[in-house]
């Protein structure tokens, strides 16, 4: 069969491409297409649930409520009253700097050790991601039973050195300090193969050249670390910075399973507040307006860290 033609002298089947191609030539629109399945997830992920919690925040939504009556702002009324509330809060901004500041430091530390070459460096590198890859409510059961005020390993070790004796031994989760201080080493424990991953892959991006270019200029170990190393890893640090604290700021696993917000509320946080009076204590109400604040601070933490990084770039 001969092909159909037109009157422009073009084969009909080649002019039913010419849209489609004239698409999948433009940037502007083949980004647009690409980026589509990932923007319409993400909102129907995020966008939809933070729409919901607003919409019940507004309401007197309960667990057993069948209708819902519009209450304005009482909600956060109530919220900002709650001494509960502000305790909350200041354990989490502890809870988060304090363990994101660790893990900053230590992944520092880390990321240089692991970017030297030694034997068996892939198996270090392998150990090093398990707390990350595994899931973390099994990883934080086994803190549980490393905290066990009568099994503890911890507790044991101690003891067999000498440094406990027999009837002075901590309640890791049971004092309010070393409840803070335990919830606070796991949660390194959890982020710092990802920090360490994150800034190792920086330390890879800079060039040979300046390492050498230091080393004839007689540049010893600490003037290389705070003149060339960390000025111009820095962005990627505060890139692993923004991911801990986004992580850590939003987590309720740890403190659900090690503590329950205990003892006396000295490791309550907002996330695991909003889950307790939300989903336990059935007020859904006023735990979607718990939960609505942590969303202005993450904004705050995000514009802040992503100016500094932006400003910190080295070109």
């Amino acid at each position: 069969m001969k092909p159909l033609y037109i009157a422009t002298g073009q084969p009909a089947a080649d002019l039913a491409l010419q849209p489609a191609q004239r698409l999948t030539d433009d940037d502007r629109w083949l980004g647009r297409a690409m980026l589509a399945p990932a923007v319409i997830y993400i909102a129907l992920l995020v966008g939809f649930p933070f729409l919901l919690s607003v919409y019940y925040s507004l309401s007197d939504a309960t667990v057993g409520s069948q209708v819902l009556h519009f209450v304005g702002l009482e909600n956060f009324r109530r919220v900002l009253e709650s001494n509960t509330f502000w305790r909350s809060l200041r354990n989490a901004l502890v809870f988060t700097l304090v363990s994101q500041a660790l893990v900053v430091v230590l992944a520092k530390m880390l990321a240089m050790a692991l970017y030297l070459d030694f034997r068996g460096k892939w198996l270090v590198r392998l150990l090093i991601l398990l707390p990350w890859v595994a899931p973390i409510s099994l990883g934080t059961i086994g803190w549980l039973w490393i905290f066990d005020p009568v099994y503890s390993i911890i507790n044991w070790t101690l003891a067999a050195v000498g440094v406990l004796g027999p009837h002075n031994w901590p309640v890791w989760l049971g004092q309010p300090e070393l409840a803070m201080m335990s919830v606070i080493m796991v949660d390194v424990w959890r982020l710092l193969p990802l920090a360490t991953v994150i800034i190792l892959a920086g330390l890879g991006g800079i060039p040979q050249d300046i390492h050498d270019a230091a080393a004839m200029d007689g540049a010893g170990f600490w003037r290389h670390l705070f003149l060339i190393n960390i000025p111009l890893v820095m962005p990627i640090m505060l890139v692993a910075l923004l991911f801990g604290i986004v992580f850590t700021f939003t987590d309720m696993i740890i403190i659900y399973v090690l503590t329950r917000g205990g003892p006396y509320d000295t490791t309550q946080v907002l996330a695991s507040l909003a889950f307790f009076t939300g989903i336990q204590g059935g007020d859904l109400a006023e735990g979607a307006a718990i939960s609505l604040f942590l969303f202005p601070v993450l904004v705050a933490v995000v514009i802040v860290l992503l100016t500094v990084a932006r400003r910190a770039e080295v070109t």
